[in-house]
């Protein structure tokens, strides 16, 4: 998947820089990379989803946290 990404009229490196990054973080790259950084055995992959779905359940029947 290709990222592009026109600098805008005068517009800084730092701030092109900038922009850059969150495109990159806003399309999912980093976190794809970071994933695939090392081998995961199947049955540890589907242990982390199904601990997820517990977890999501829990904070939803226990509700909002309260607020101070």
């Amino acid at each position: 998947m290709a990222l592009k990404m026109r600098l805008r009229g005068n517009e800084s490196i730092e701030q092109a820089v900038r922009r850059f990054k969150k495109l990159l973080e806003r399309s999912g790259i980093p976190k794809e990379l970071r994933k695939h950084e090392h081998y995961e055995k199947p049955s540890e992959a589907r242990r982390r989803a199904r601990l997820r779905k517990v977890k999501a359940a829990r904070r939803k029947q226990l509700g909002p946290a309260p607020t101070r």
